[in-house]
C-alpha cells in the first residue's frame, strides 16, 4: 500500500489543472510520471508512506483492517504538514465495519496524536481524486511510487506477475505458482488478500496439491467450516462414483 499527501499553495493549484492534473486512473503510465516530476516541482511538500505487505499482514493479524490502517497513516501525514484546508479521498469500498466518508474522517481524527491538529478543515468525501486537483496529484504520486515498487519487485523475482491487482491473470498465475511451490508465505503479499484466498480454494476444489502452510493459513482447513464443507465434498464424489 502506498499512501501521499500533497500540500501545495492556493496560488499555484490551478497549475495542476493547466498542466493536465486528474486522477491517475485516467493516465498512461508515461504522462504518470511526467506529472509527477512537476508536482515535485510546484508543491511545497511531497509525503509518501509505503507499507508493506507483511507489515499489514501483521496489522490484520492485531484486528486492524485495511481502513484502519489508511486512517492511521493519513493521520500521520498530517501531523507531518501544514496547511489550511485537507482534502481526503475515502475509501470507496464498504467493508464489514460500514465504514463511510464520516466515519473514516472520524476514524483519522482518532489517531490524530497532535491536539493542535484535531480540529483541522477536513473535507473527506468519495472520488475527490477524481474533482479535487491536489488530490489528484496525490494520485498521482502514489500511482508512480507503486508502479516503481512493482517494477522493483519483478526485478528481483525474475517473473512478470503482472500489475499486482486482482483481474489481471498474470498475478492470479503468480499467486498460484506460490500457493503451490513456496514452502513458507512470502513477505511481498497479502496473505489475508480475498484474492489469495479465493485462488488456494479454487485449487484446492481442482485437487492441486498444495503447501502445508497454505492450507493452515490461508484456508484454515482445521476450521470446522472447511471439515464440514470437505466432508460434504466427499459424500458426492462417493455418490458420483456409485452412478
Amino acid at each position: 500500500m502506498v499512501i501521499a499527501g500533497v500540500v501545495i499553495d492556493k496560488k499555484d493549484e490551478n497549475k495542476l489543472k493547466i498542466f493536465g492534473v486528474k486522477d491517475s486512473k485516467e493516465l498512461s503510465p508515461k504522462r504518470r510520471s511526467e506529472l509527477s516530476e512537476f508536482i515535485e516541482k510546484t508543491a511545497k511538500s511531497v509525503i509518501v508512506l509505503r507499507i508493506p505487505a507483511c507489515k499489514i499482514h501483521t496489522y490484520i493479524k492485531s484486528k486492524i483492517n485495511l481502513n484502519r490502517v489508511e486512517a492511521m497513516k493519513i493521520a500521520e501525514i498530517i501531523e507531518m504538514t501544514n496547511f489550511d484546508d485537507i482534502y481526503i479521498d475515502a475509501p470507496q469500498k464498504v467493508d464489514s465495519e460500514g465504514i463511510k466518508p464520516n466515519k473514516f474522517k472520524i476514524l483519522i481524527k482518532d489517531f490524530i496524536q497532535d491536539d493542535g491538529k484535531k480540529n483541522v478543515n477536513m473535507i473527506v468525501k468519495n472520488y475527490l481524486d477524481e474533482s479535487v486537483p491536489v488530490v489528484s496529484a496525490a494520485s498521482v504520486i502514489a500511482k508512480v511510487e507503486r508502479d516503481a515498487q512493482i517494477d522493483e519487485l519483478r526485478k528481483k523475482l525474475n517473473f512478470d506477475f503482472g500489475n499486482g491487482y486482482p483481474g489481471n491473470p498474470k498475478t492470479i498465475e503468480f499467486l498460484e505458482k506460490i500457493l503451490r511451490e513456496n514452502t513458507e508465505p512470502p513477505p511481498y503479499v497479502r496473505w489475508h488478500w480475498s484474492s489469495v484466498f479465493e485462488t488456494a480454494e479454487r485449487l484446492l476444489d481442482q485437487g492441486v496439491m498444495l503447501q502445508p502452510w497454505v492450507r493452515k493459513e490461508i484456508l484454515k482447513t482445521d476450521s470446522w467450516q472447511i471439515k464440514i464443507k470437505d466432508f460434504f465434498k466427499k459424500k458426492e464424489k462417493c455418490i458420483e462414483e456409485q452412478k
